[in-house]
């Protein structure tokens, strides 16, 4: 199907009188007649669902349209994008272990990698997306188990060239991780361009109304994990916490991943969306192909209006012909990015802090890729952990301002941001 229609078909297809919407299944156990029979179950020898915290029919009917949208073979639902992060590294990475990632990333996931995962004694070396071929080969070591970047940086909206990153990936015989949460697979299906496992945060343009946090894993199903098996013995070789299976065997390149983070990560840390949250999940998407177009639309109009500005520094969107990520974002989103536009004002922090303080429409919210416009300085919440330096080498400097533009009307928007400048 195309997927404007698996948008809003995809996942779940009712039988003869069944409820046309995805049911909630707002129940955490299910019953079975014997013992037996949730024994298979819990051997993996059988469909089935026992405990929410690992697996739900609602939740897997959500996971299946993301994985059809996405062109992949298997998915999974999370708590929230950070979770989904987490799960798609720590399911291939233990400690010793080493990680090579853009350093343009969501302030979150940076420090979720550089600090937290670095106390379970996993390393990471950051590069920047815009690297040469011989600068990203050398990132690489023995121990490198992963490469992670995002289609959109978040907040810094520099493009990543997937297919480089991919081909160095396979090159050192390891998986491609691909956030893809800002463009979603309605504008880009990494996949396509090489990636191996693709993630989001759906609290994001999924939900698109601000109403429920969640995250998402797809596996493309592409990656021969035994070709490699002395890197991923996690997937390798048997689980002795899970009867002794060896999951690639078992499920082979289409299920072993989403397998493993199910019956082991999600076991153990239950990180697990809820079925009401995946049903509200599921509405987002059943209109995501219509609103993007939106969301691009106007973020267009007001990055052309904020690169003419006198007091506007600089402007941060790929869809401009000005960016230097212009020629990969119609490499890659040929049919729009985004609706998040960055820039930077001339008078600095002190500068941002006044527009910030002088908007009526776009509301100052720790949120993006919503219906409605919000407005965020990254250097004063979201990356506040962060020094000028690192700031800086995230892309995201004191003085920058990230807007995401919602549905409104795209002259009010600018009205806003016009009357917003005026006080600076």
């Amino acid at each position: 199907m195309n997927r404007d229609t698996i948008c809003v078909q995809g996942g779940y297809t009712p039988g003869n009188g069944e409820p046309r919407q995805i049911p909630i299944i707002q129940s955490t156990t299910f019953k079975y007649d014997t013992s037996e029979d949730m024994g298979k179950l819990f051997d993996l020898e059988a469909d089935g669902y026992f405990y929410s915290r690992l697996q739900n029919p609602t939740c897997d009917a959500v996971a299946r349209k993301i994985a059809a949208l996405e062109g992949g073979t298997a998915a999974m639902l999370t708590s929230s994008g950070q979770a989904a992060n987490f799960f798609a590294l720590f399911n291939i990475c233990q400690c010793g272990d080493h990680i090579v990632s853009s350093s343009t990333i969501y302030g979150g996931t940076f420090n979720l990698i550089s600090v937290t995962m670095a106390k379970m004694g996993i390393d990471v070396t950051f590069v920047s997306p815009t690297c040469t071929e011989e600068e990203l080969d050398a990132a690489f070591r023995p121990n490198t188990k992963a490469v992670f970047g995002e289609t959109i940086a978040n907040p810094a909206l520099t493009v990543l060239d997937i297919e480089k990153f991919a081909h160095a990936a396979h090159a050192h015989g390891v998986p491609l991780i691909v956030d893809n949460t800002f463009p979603t697979p309605v504008n880009c299906q990494p996949i396509a361009w090489g990636a191996d496992i693709v993630t989001h945060s759906t609290t994001k343009y999924m939900d698109g109304h601000g109403a429920a946090v969640g995250g998402a894993i797809v596996d493309s199903g592409k990656f021969d994990w035994m070709a490699h098996a002395d890197k991923f013995p996690g997937l390798c070789t048997p689980d002795e916490s899970y009867h002794g299976i060896t999951y690639a065997e078992r499920f082979g390149r289409e299920g072993a991943f989403i397998t493993k983070a199910t019956a082991q990560l999600m076991r153990d840390f239950g990180c697990c969306q809820s079925p009401q949250s995946a049903f509200i999940l599921n509405l987002g998407l059943e209109s995501l192909h219509v609103r993007m177009a939106r969301h691009c639309e106007n973020a267009l109009a007001v990055a052309r209006f904020l690169e003419q500005h006198p007091k506007v520094a600089y402007v941060d969107y790929c869809g401009l012909e000005s960016s230097p990520y212009y020629p990969l974002a119609q490499k890659y989103l040929p049919h729009g990015s985004c609706g998040v536009v960055s820039f930077g004002l001339a008078g600095g922090r002190e500068a941002a802090s006044t527009f910030m303080k002088s908007l009526r429409l776009a509301a100052i919210e720790t949120h993006v890729a919503d219906a409605r416009t919000c407005c965020l300085n990254p250097a004063s919440s979201t990356h506040r952990q962060m020094n000028d330096e690192q700031l800086k080498a995230a892309g995201v400097p004191a003085e920058l301002v990230r807007m995401s533009c919602g549905l409104e009307a795209s002259e009010d928007l600018i009205a806003d941001i016009a009357q917003a400048l005026d006080k600076v």
